[in-house]
């Protein structure tokens, strides 16, 4: 297994590559099914201290409590859909011949963008993590179709061999949580990602990209993980969720039990 040589060119000449096809329309499906049980159990009062949920500000009045939540972070230890594919071996195979025979998943978030929704302006996930070593390596999952008016990732090709640029905050009212917004560099060769449920979009965190409004009546969402090299060093952020998945090239089995955030 590990890399095929077309996806090791691309990442080392692009910063990512896809995977069309990777997972099926069942887990897909499964996913949104238990992200949304979750958003309306945690509307109703349910308590869910290990994970992290952030609002959309753009929704004053959401019509269902899924539609009112941006991002859901932290899924992958309790939950089995979420876990079982941060620990796929497929998955792992790809992620460990990028980074190392030694790797923790240290972020899960689910992304909901909604009808009118904001994208997210130019950014590099390190700009946020500021980890050594490098790489830490981006898996988004597409759960629904992400079209040209749905608010999908444009991404600059070869940006993953820039440093970590200046940013400035964005103001835009109901803009997400933290957002940033890169304005010192050119995006003449931006490319569009177009995808189908079940694509893999593998990624360098120093990869520029950003996505745009939902312009369309339906929903888009993506599940993303972030794995980085075991024993790796930065900026430890309360909606990070460090799960050891694999060791000596070898997957482990991740502890499930969940860990209350530590504000």
């Amino acid at each position: 297994m590990g890399l095929t040589e077309a996806q090791r060119a691309s990442w080392e000449e692009n910063g990512f590559f896809i995977e069309r096809g990777f997972a099926d329309r069942a887990v897909t499906d499964a996913m949104i099914e238990r992200i949304v049980e979750i958003a309306r159990a945690d509307a109703a009062g349910e308590q869910r201290p290990d994970l992290f949920i952030t609002p959309d500000k753009t929704k004053k009045n959401p019509l269902t409590p899924e539609v009112g939540v941006s991002k859901i972070f932290r899924v992958m230890r309790a939950e089995p859909v979420f876990h079982q594919f941060a620990t796929d071996p497929r998955l792992l195979s790809m992620v460990g011949d990028l980074i190392g025979p030694d790797v923790d998943c240290f972020l899960s978030q689910f992304i909901f963008k909604h009808p009118g929704t904001l994208g997210q302006p130019w950014h590099q996930d390190d700009y946020y993590f500021r980890m050594t070593p490098l790489p830490q390596v981006g898996v988004w999952l597409a759960c629904t179709a992400a079209t040209p008016e749905n608010g999908p990732l444009w991404i600059v090709p070869g940006s993953h061999t820039e440093p970590i640029h200046d940013a400035v905050p964005d103001t835009r009212e109901g803009a997400g949580l933290a957002y940033v917004e890169i304005v010192d560099a050119a995006t003449d060769n931006e490319q569009v990602v177009l995808m189908e449920p079940g694509d893999l979009l593998v990624f360098h965190s120093h990869l520029r990209h950003r996505s745009t409004d939902n312009l369309t009546d339906g929903m888009r969402a993506a599940m993303v993980y972030h794995y980085a090299a075991a024993g790796s060093e930065g900026f430890l952020a309360f909606n990070q969720d460090w799960t050891e998945v694999l060791r000596g090239g070898q997957p482990v089995q991740a502890s499930t039990e969940p860990v209350p955030i530590e504000y």
